[in-house]
């Protein structure tokens, strides 16, 4: 008999989906809307980790606040003034708005996706999630069909996403993926030991925009000495909200961005196999302010759909597939 096993249940109107690890005592659930993780968990010893800081209840499901877990498609974070132009054509994600404009994390969080497969084996079980509601009438500023797969499969490493965007119209378009999940372990966020294996540092704006071309990026032996994480160290009183680049690959290929509870043992590596990353501690979240950490692996830059310099990395030709694949391992002490 398998030790993996998935389950359907509800929570108030919408589908949420169990999949169980009782080999490994883990469990994660994913709802329909948004393809959204919910919860992850780790049973050490008799006792649960509630890993993943998600919505609490099916209204912030709803409502979306702080975009926990959200999946982010077909752009991640912020694109500035909510304009940008592509193949010599500007368009506008916000027509007829003049103040406070912006637009951020995708199309996805509100939707109800389709289930496409489930599947249990020997070693692992998953879910895989389609939708098809990115179409050229459907958002304004984004005049494309991109046909989104998300798939979450739970085995003895932990949890890893398999996403893929399809371009389906005539012509080349822009997209890119990114998620957002928040961690949390058992004691205070200032005693956790964060690692992020890269060389860059993304310098933003005031507004949180990478600034212009190659000034966006800066060697961490020359960034705030508060900000690199190149050797795992406490985060202590410092307040993250930047993004990485130019990451470091272990020997298979993948880039992880640890964080462990030194109390404990207990330790998360959030590995993604290209792009950038992007670290929060949560400090301007709407609550539990600073309870728990983002890491955010993205295909691109924030503001990607307007830099020269991520062209190679958003531009979908028609017809063609991209995917990308990231999620979290679990070491347990």
């Amino acid at each position: 008999m398998s030790a993996f096993d998935i389950e359907q249940t509800q929570w108030g109107t919408h589908d949420v989906f169990v999949l169980r690890d009782a080999k490994h005592g883990r469990c994660a659930r994913v709802a329909r809307r948004g393809a959204n993780l919910v919860s992850l968990e780790q049973t050490v010893d008799g006792v649960t980790h509630a890993l993943v800081d998600g919505y609490r209840d099916a209204d912030e499901l709803v409502r979306c606040p702080s975009s926990r877990s959200a999946i982010m498609a077909p752009f991640a974070n912020r694109i500035a003034d909510a304009r940008y132009t592509f193949d010599d054509k500007t368009y506008d994600m916000q027509p007829g708005v003049d103040a406070q404009r912006g637009i951020r994390h995708g199309f996805v969080r509100m939707v109800d996706f389709d289930v496409a497969r489930q599947h249990v084996s020997d070693d692992s079980v998953g879910i895989t999630f389609t939708t098809s509601v990115i179409r050229p009438d459907a958002f304004p500023g984004y005049p494309f069909a991109i046909d989104l797969t998300i798939g979450y499969t739970l085995d003895a490493q932990g949890l890893s996403l398999t996403v893929s965007m399809r371009n389906v119209g005539d012509t080349a378009a822009p997209c890119f993926f990114g998620w957002h999940p928040y961690f949390r372990l058992d004691s205070e966020v200032d005693t956790w030991e964060l690692q992020v294996p890269a060389r860059q540092l993304v310098r933003t704006s005031p507004e949180l925009l990478p600034l212009p071309g190659a000034e966006a990026f800066q060697a961490l032996d020359q960034a705030p000495q508060a900000l690199d994480f190149r050797q795992a160290k406490p985060i202590g009183a410092t307040k993250i909200d930047n993004a990485y680049a130019d990451l470091v690959r272990d020997a298979d290929g993948r880039v992880r961005t640890r964080l462990r509870d030194p109390r404990s043992g207990l330790r998360i590596s959030m590995w993604q196999e290209h792009g950038v990353v992007l670290v929060f501690s949560a400090d301007t979240v709407s609550r539990d302010v600073r309870r728990s950490v983002a890491l955010e692996p993205m295909e691109s830059l924030s503001n990607a759909f307007n830099r020269a310099d991520c062209f190679d990395a958003i531009r979908l030709e028609a017809g063609a597939e991209r995917v990308f694949r990231c999620g979290v391992e679990i070491d347990r002490p």
